[in-house]
């Protein structure tokens, strides 16, 4: 009897520690964990298809991470998505001729914003605008545009 009370209870503790593993395992998925805003600047990026952009990506430069991604919105005056972005206060030197690109990292296929920083003496501040962006590239346009195209061509003669 006391045996099963012990199999019992260590059965329990195995189940609640799998429990943990896998809410910490979603924390890191879902990109909650290293959300944090203590201070830093917003500034706006606008791009003409930002993909599977979601918000809290993060936001790189040099592959180091800079920030994270605060909010999307769309622009119905120049049909354009409109992205801000969270930078840490300790990257408060981004000079203003700054670009953006969305990339996509990882098996999952996740988006993130890199940045390419320029040569201006003057450096970006809050609610600046980065006037250089390159759009997410959308695998399913690339395969239709090399459809079309081996359409356009017609058949080969062999």
């Amino acid at each position: 009897m006391n045996t099963t009370r012990t199999v019992e209870i260590g059965v329990g503790l195995f189940v609640a520690a799998g429990l943990a593993a896998l809410f910490v395992l979603a924390m890191k998925v879902s990109n909650l964990s290293a959300f944090n805003t203590t201070g830093g600047y917003e500034i706006v990026a606008r791009f003409e298809n930002i993909g599977g952009l979601k918000v809290r990506a993060p936001v790189t430069a040099g592959g180091v991470r800079v920030g994270r991604v605060a909010a999307i919105g769309y622009d119905s005056e120049r049909y354009e998505a409109v992205v801000r972005l969270a930078i840490d206060p300790a990257f408060d030197r981004l000079p203003r001729d700054t670009s953006a690109s969305i990339f996509t990292a990882g098996l999952l296929g996740e988006q993130y914003v890199g940045l390419e920083p320029g040569g201006d003496e003057r450096f970006l501040k809050a609610d600046d605008e980065i006037r250089i962006t390159q759009s997410a590239l959308v695998l399913e346009q690339v395969v239709g545009q090399f459809l079309f195209s081996k359409a356009a061509e017609g058949p080969s003669e062999k």
